[in-house]
């Protein structure tokens, strides 16, 4: 496998001026609870923060900007998503005067529906999963001349890596820093601030025990698809790894943590309970992976990402719940 060049420092500062003129750095704070909780020092990197409750949005930003620079901005475009990515894209498509169309795969979550909605996304329900919904976009996008806009392309990462960019500089004694895969960006993201910085720290990638592609492809040497049962962590819910994300993948994470939805749902409740932060199943899957793990941690300085706050309320009061 051979990785495509990751984004360099230059290129991340350059994003992230792009990122600043839509949101602020969002913080990276240590909690109490949570340190005493996992037995280190504990950070968490607050990307629920942002105006669309997640991450995603950086990337959305850097690949329009990227488009705008070279004069290929589009009339319209199309992608695919379980939600925050396609807000994104939704945001930055606004912003830009392009329309956007997102594909989403039947019972996608109603709030992440709702919230494309209301940046003016034509939202089309198709398939019975992510993958599902990814190949109609592809197919609807040539049918209407419109730009098939990806969940992983390195405009993306580039935007997504400012978040790995201000945390790991805010915590230059950072020992580990986990992070959630989905399609591949912000795991990616992570590895691009790591080496443009030359930073110390151990990434640590975090896959669904109910979607493992990644977890099963990092270990064969090439894509392996395997079916999707998680219910919590929906934006991990990917079927197919993409061989870009997983070359660079493969070369650059220390090991990856495979976590279930129990494990997840008790990660969110901590979360709530100790910072009063709210976390969907994918936005806490970071922190499930390090209290699996908080027995080879003692003693160090541990970063995890709280990649993205968009869990309907009704699932979210099920977890607190604990069913």
């Amino acid at each position: 496998m051979n990785p495509p060049p990751l984004p360099t420092l230059a290129d991340i500062e350059a994003a992230a001026q792009i990122v600043y003129r839509e949101l602020p750095p969002t913080p990276q704070y240590r909690w109490a609870l949570l340190s005493e909780r996992l037995g280190a020092d504990c950070w968490v990197k607050h990307e629920n923060h942002t105006p669309v409750g997640a991450f995603k949005i950086r990337g959305g930003l850097t690949f329009f900007e990227a488009l705008k620079a070279s004069n290929e901005l589009p009339r319209a475009v199309i992608s695919a998503t379980r939600g925050n990515h396609g807000q994104s894209i939704g945001w930055a498509a606004r912003a830009h005067g392009v329309r956007c169309t997102i594909v989403v795969p039947r019972g996608n979550s109603a709030e992440k529906n709702a919230a494309m909605r209301a940046l003016g996304v034509e939202l089309i329900e198709h398939g019975d999963d992510f993958t599902a919904s990814v190949d109609h976009a592809q197919a609807l996008a040539a049918q209407r001349g419109a730009l098939m806009v990806p969940s992983f392309h390195m405009d993306l990462v580039r935007g997504v890596a400012t978040y790995w960019w201000e945390l790991l500089r805010a915590l230059p004694q950072l020992d580990v820093a986990y992070v959630p895969i989905g399609l591949g960006s912000g795991a990616c993201g992570a590895i691009a601030a790591k080496l443009a910085l030359g930073h110390r720290a151990r990434i640590v990638g975090v896959v669904s025990r109910g979607a493992t592609t990644y977890a099963d492809s990092l270990a064969a040497g090439h894509v392996v698809e395997a079916p999707v049962t998680t219910l919590l962590a929906d934006g991990m819910a990917v079927r197919r790894a993409n061989a870009d994300a997983l070359a660079l993948l493969a070369r650059h994470l220390d090991h990856v943590v495979q976590v279930g939805d129990d494990e997840v749902a008790a990660a969110m409740r901590a979360l709530f309970a100790d910072t009063h932060n709210l976390a969907e199943g994918a936005g806490a899957a970071a922190f499930a992976a390090a209290m699996q793990e908080r027995e080879a941690l003692r003693g160090l300085r541990v970063g995890v990402s709280l990649s993205g706050a968009n869990v309907d309320a009704a699932v979210f009061a099920k977890v607190l719940q604990g069913a």
